[in-house]
């Protein structure tokens, strides 16, 4: 049996001993806890890092913009004015962009339905591009594909001021290549472009592209004071069409250079 006296001197030492064990469990914890949290924060800097190279990833890859599609159930915004009533009617395509913009497009085909000449009214929305070089989307609807260099071939006087033609550069016979053309509003964000192919000479294309502007009306604004009051001051300055090639209706020399905003 033991005595007393070591009994209770055995009592501290087993205080102490648990003590140390409780210690030595404390810290195994706390180094558990720290290597966890630790790796917490490892994963998390990893995490942002790769999601900050999301967006440069994106940037890599060209984002595909929705395509122009028809809108049939739009009406009609402009018209032409007939000269006679033989005159055929054009084929009148609206296209809308889901970002607002929106393009009417009138065609006239000749033999073997071969287009002779096209006018495009393009009301510019939230996909208009200011870089890309509108002679690009001119020589794709003339049929030359956007790679085709065009030059300046003068300016012709239309009752919406003067309007800049273009031909393609370095063709067999660019003195009688169809002519295309175009004129640009800022204030109501507005082009109208298109090309002719109509008449045998160059004066005759010419003024037959004046024929077709001076002839433009306007039939609903669709709610755009700006474009009604654009088409209103331009009725003002129209004139009737004059047989063509009269040089009444040309500014200056077949390649006169062309000054200012066209």
């Amino acid at each position: 049996m033991q005595s007393p006296e070591a009994s209770t001197a055995a009592t501290p030492t087993q205080i102490h001993l648990a003590l140390a064990a409780l210690a030595d469990e404390i810290v195994g914890t706390l180094a558990r806890l720290f290597a966890y949290v630790g790796a917490l924060v490892l994963f998390a800097i990893l995490a942002l890092a790769a999601l900050d190279q999301l967006p440069s990833l994106r940037d890599d890859e060209p984002a595909e913009k929705p395509a122009w599609s028809v809108a049939d159930r739009s009406q009609p915004a402009f018209a032409l004015s007939r000269l006679d009533s033989s005159e055929k009617t054009a084929s009148y395509v609206i296209l809308r962009d889901p970002e607002g913009g929106r393009r009417d497009v009138m065609r006239w085909a000749g033999e073997a339905d071969k287009p002779v000449a096209e006018l495009e009214i393009y009301r510019e929305g939230g996909e208009f591009d200011v870089t890309r070089p509108a002679t690009a989307d001119l020589a794709a609807h003339m049929d030359l594909g956007e790679t085709t260099p065009l030059e300046q071939a003068g300016l012709i006087d239309t009752k919406f001021g003067p309007v800049a033609l273009f031909r393609p550069i370095g063709t067999a016979e660019a003195a009688r290549a169809c002519l295309g053309y175009l004129k640009r509003s800022e204030e109501p964000a507005l082009q109208i472009s298109g090309f002719s192919c109509q008449g045998d000479t160059l004066p005759a294309r010419r003024a037959a592209i004046v024929c077709t502007l001076n002839r433009l009306t306007l039939l609903t604004s669709g709610n755009e004071p700006k474009l009604a009051e654009l088409f209103a001051h331009a009725e003002v300055k129209r004139r009737s069409c004059a047989p063509q090639g009269s040089s009444d209706w040309l500014l200056g020399a077949a390649n006169a250079q062309l000054r200012g905003a066209l």
